[in-house]
């Protein structure tokens, strides 16, 4: 898969895994890191499905209808990719955190649900529930970020609502923080990430 690396000047600190929106690259979701986590190592990918021109992670039926069948197999395919990266590159494939935006929030949402230990946690920007009627790994000690904006027009709140309890159910610690805007990505709900990722890995930005 397209993608950059970018060591951090701490090894022991979680290697952040960045997941754009449809449309993105390998290299939008940097400042993000930057404000998260400056030191971490960073892996930027890209998605290997195409819209219009434009990259996404899976394909979807329609807009807010996932294709189910590419979603698993994407899902596989991104979990594997992680893998050999973390070979490749050295950092630890225990200890990985997503932060993803829409789309790229919707793949790592998926992770964590069809495969376990595949995030330590996860930083979800305006994110759906990737598949209903499964049962989750166990995501103990998994914690999970949520921003959601009351306003998003692609993402209900009740959506929002109701990812936060499936995650729950699957034992994650998960803090879902709301926004008055749409579907955009705000630096308030960032800021928002930046605190939670401090409080719950130990560092980010002081």
């Amino acid at each position: 898969m397209k993608h950059l690396f970018k060591e951090g000047s701490d090894k022991s600190k979680p290697t952040l895994l960045l997941l754009h929106g449809t449309g993105g690259t390998e290299e939008d979701l940097l400042p993000l890191a930057d404000m998260i986590d400056p030191t971490a190592s960073v892996l930027g990918v890209q998605g290997n499905v195409s819209e219009g021109g434009m990259p996404r992670f899976f394909r979807r039926l329609e807009e807010g209808v996932f294709d189910e069948e590419d979603l698993i197999f994407r899902t596989n395919e991104l979990n594997e990719f992680v893998d050999q990266a973390a070979k490749d590159h050295g950092f630890d494939r225990n200890n990985v955190v997503a932060i993803g935006y829409s789309n790229g929030a919707n793949i790592a949402a998926s992770m964590l649900f069809h495969i376990a230990n595949s995030l330590k946690g996860a930083i979800l920007h305006h994110p759906m529930v990737p598949r209903r009627g499964l049962e989750l790994p166990d995501l103990t000690d998994h914690p999970v970020f949520i921003a959601a904006g009351k306003n998003d027009p692609l993402c209900k709140p009740e959506e929002s609502e109701e990812l936060k309890e499936l995650l729950e159910q699957g034992n994650a610690k998960v803090d879902l923080h709301w926004e008055m805007n749409g579907h955009q990505l705000s630096r308030a709900e960032v800021e928002k990430a930046a605190e939670w990722y401090q409080k719950n890995f130990g560092w980010g930005m002081k």
